[in-house]
């Protein structure tokens, strides 16, 4: 069943409920106002006959009296002095013993007023009855009986009925109307999303719908169109990603196949094309690992074991690796370490980032040069500065050097051996250990590398 359907039918509903509340309602007021006032007009007049009752055997008199009341009155009333003969009396079907059976009867001579409710064919109607009896010392002489037929309800009503009736139309008119206007109005933005989704689904990363209010359905639109610039900008990601990815590898394997087809032939230079074969097979081999690690970064696989660790031992640890490399561009290490700064990380990982930086530094600083490290501890945080002073980055260039396969084109090519992919596995592994990456740099000047991580206290 569709939405609207669904609609429809708590609409149908809502005022099947609302019309038969309002008939509840009336014969409830019908029940409560007319029916409890007669009662009570029937026992109030009742009461005052039988006031006038001095006590002894009934006489004519006092049935006259009531006769000629009940001529005046719009209530039946008659007075009888054996009870027996109220059966004959009463405007419906009903025997003595019916009417005034042992409680009945201990009531009456107990003063007790009765109050009777019965159908009569006759009047069709209900007819309401009230017995008062008369009384001298506990000797039941006679009785009053009153009755008046009730007005049926739709009587009371007849006056409004076409009123009623004619608003009722109108009323019902303009609901249908309304309601149809409001639920096309509630349907239209989730039928709008629902071919927006198919779209979507077909490959059209354009589909967008409007957001027509604030209110729920508003919200929902809202949030449809995020998730379809998600998905749009995740798309175009890929693309260049895959774009990126054939490109970097088709370079290598073009050197490859290049140099391994003029070894192969005999062409002079030997030892020089094996070693750009063994150059780009290397390229290609941490490209690849590069991905891999990329791919399990976003896939949420790679884990992360944390235990508490000296921070300043994986420090000078990976700054003892590099000193090779360092020494052969005659670069110096200036070292400002805090030996008791103790983190919760992942050993592994963080050497990594370490790696991955100092390669960086290394690789983009003049010779001659010096790195700067600097590790401090701020209140809860561990501060690392890793400083050059290499041929730095445009400042319009920062915001995007954690990008995948991004290189700043001038200073950094492909010759440089690097992935593009190094500064985003540090960003996302830094990010795995609630930290934060900061890059600040100056062109010409150097690149400043900082890293802050919450310590163990």
């Amino acid at each position: 069943m569709t939405l609207s359907k669904k609609l429809w039918l708590t609409f149908l509903v809502f005022v099947i409920v609302t019309v038969g509340s309002a008939f509840g309602l009336a014969y409830i007021l019908y029940e409560k106002l007319y029916v409890d006032s007669v009662k009570e007009e029937l026992v109030s007049t009742a009461k005052k006959l039988a006031y006038d009752y001095e006590g002894g055997e009934l006489d004519q008199t006092f049935i006259d009296q009531v006769n000629w009341f009940s001529e005046k009155s719009h209530f039946e009333a008659f007075a009888v002095r054996n009870p027996r003969e109220l059966a004959a009396c009463i405007p419906y079907e009903a025997d003595y013993d019916t009417l005034i059976g042992p409680e009945e009867r201990e009531q009456l001579l107990q003063n007790k007023i009765i109050e009777e409710t019965g159908y009569s064919e006759r009047f069709d109607r209900q007819i309401i009855s009230i017995i008062v009896p008369l009384l001298e010392d506990r000797k039941l002489n006679g009785i009053i009986y009153l009755y008046v037929p009730l007005e049926r309800i739709d009587e009371l009503a007849s006056s409004l009925v076409i009123y009623w009736t004619a608003g009722a139309v109108v009323i019902m008119s303009f609901l249908l109307a309304a309601g149809m206007k409001w639920t096309r109005h509630l349907t239209k933005p989730l039928k709008d999303m629902q071919s927006a989704a198919v779209r979507l689904s077909k490959g059209d990363y354009s589909a967008r719908v409007s957001e027509r209010s604030n209110d729920e359905l508003g919200m929902l639109s809202k949030t449809f169109n995020e998730m379809a610039n998600a998905i749009e900008t995740e798309d175009e990601l890929r693309k260049t990603f895959l774009a990126t990815v054939s490109h970097e590898l088709r370079t290598p394997l073009s050197y490859i196949k290049g140099y391994s087809e003029a070894a192969m032939n005999g062409m002079e230079g030997k030892e020089k094309q094996i070693a750009i074969i063994h150059r780009e097979s290397k390229r290609m081999e941490r490209l690849v690992n590069d991905l891999l690690e990329l791919i399990r970064l976003d896939s949420g696989k790679m884990k992360v074991d944390k235990m508490p660790l000296p921070f300043a031992e994986i420090v000078y640890r990976t700054v003892e690796t590099f000193r090779p490399a360092a020494k052969n561009k005659m670069i110096h290490f200036d070292l400002n370490i805090d030996e008791d700064v103790i983190v919760n990380g992942d050993e592994g990982r963080l050497e990594q980032v370490m790696t991955n930086i100092l390669d960086n530094a290394i690789r983009y600083s003049n010779k001659g040069g010096m790195i700067q490290i600097t590790m401090i501890q701020e209140k809860e945080t561990m501060k690392l500065l890793i400083c050059d002073n290499g041929v730095g980055i445009q400042e319009e260039e920062l915001p995007r050097i954690t990008e995948r396969f991004y290189r700043v084109n001038k200073a950094r090519t492909r010759n440089d051996g690097g992935s593009g992919l190094g500064l985003s596995i540090v960003k996302q592994i830094i990010e795995l250990h609630d930290g934060e990456l900061r890059i600040e740099s100056m062109e010409g000047e150097g690149t400043t590398v900082i890293i802050l991580l919450p310590v163990l206290t």
